[in-house]
């Protein structure tokens, strides 16, 4: 077992804290751990007519453009319902709404250094109601492709978000999709 000997908050914002905290291994050695901690997200599977849908925005952290599935958390909100959340993040950055929305699992996105969780929900029974995108998503643009383009993107490379591959590939081995 891992002994917490102190912890400093390095870094915090509306969307994360970045903490350093040092430790005690079992063997009495000490060490050095870097944690950042996020809020618990959802991400969402949203399948209609053999479609996904999808978002593409600008991730500034890797400096490109990105193809994901839609999801999201609200920092104003870190303990959201996560079914709630789905809903919510769905038709703000889609349009749509789900007549079905089924939690089908639940993933670590980087249990060695952060915190954050990923709630994955299947929707189907879609109905579109109009967009609702924070000032931070301006450059948002939301777009369906049918199944298997969307597949052939993954394997070409074209879509490099883990989380998106993670959920998609649940929701597949799953049999939903």
């Amino acid at each position: 077992m891992i002994k917490t000997l102190s912890t400093t908050i390095m870094y915090e914002n509306k969307w994360m804290r970045v903490r350093e905290d040092i430790v005690e291994r079992a063997s009495g050695a000490e060490g050095l751990f870097g944690v950042v901690e996020k809020p618990d997200f959802a991400a969402i599977i949203a399948v209609d007519n053999g479609h996904i849908h999808l978002v593409e925005q600008y991730r500034y952290p890797v400096q490109m453009r990105s193809l994901e599935i839609p999801m999201g958390a609200w920092p104003e909100q870190p303990n959201a319902d996560p079914l709630e959340l789905a809903h919510g993040e769905l038709q703000e950055e889609t349009g749509y709404r789900a007549g079905r929305m089924e939690k089908i699992g639940f993933h670590y996105v980087d249990n060695g250094g952060a915190t954050l969780g990923c709630h994955v929900f299947f929707a189907t029974q879609l109905s579109f109601v109009g967009k609702n995108l924070d000032a931070e998503e301006e450059d948002l643009v939301s777009l369906t492709l049918p199944v298997a383009d969307f597949e052939q993107k993954i394997i070409q490379g074209d879509i490099l978000d883990a989380c998106t591959i993670a959920c998609y590939g649940l929701a597949r081995l799953k049999g939903l999709v």
